[in-house]
């Protein structure tokens, strides 16, 4: 058997859907592939996401909805980084993730790439966009 890794996003206030659902909205070759809800009588709140897997952009991810509160949750230290190929992609992935989030570095020339912005979504994952 193959090693393989996958991002897993583990959301606590039972945003684990609508954020899949925002995420794959965003990219082309994205889609919701497996979703396991928590069934009335399972320790997670009844209907929310127990594990997904879905897609963006051709990358496989996993999802959940704790059904345990932790002292912690995302973290900008740990982000998805996108290659944008035009400036209009970036423009439109920038403005669709700072909206309801937290911006970390507003788009702009860095010295580094052409165009780049650091933001934390409405759910608090955090994404790197760059047009190199």
């Amino acid at each position: 058997m193959t090693q393989k890794t996958t991002t897993f996003l583990m959301f606590q206030h039972g945003d684990a859907e609508e954020a899949m659902t925002f995420y794959t909205s965003l990219f082309d070759d994205s889609k919701v592939v497996n979703v396991d809800r928590y069934a009335p009588g399972e320790p997670g709140p009844e209907g929310k996401i127990k594990h997904a897997t879905f897609t963006m952009a051709g990358q496989e991810y996993m999802c959940i909805d704790s059904n345990t509160p932790h002292p912690f949750d995302f973290t900008p230290s740990m982000s998805i980084y996108v290659a944008c190929e035009t400036e209009e992609e970036i423009d439109r992935l920038y403005a669709a993730l700072a909206e309801g989030g937290r911006p970390l570095m507003p788009l702009g020339s860095y010295g580094f790439s052409s165009k780049f912005g650091w933001v934390n979504d409405r759910f608090g994952v955090s994404w790197q966009v760059n047009l190199p």
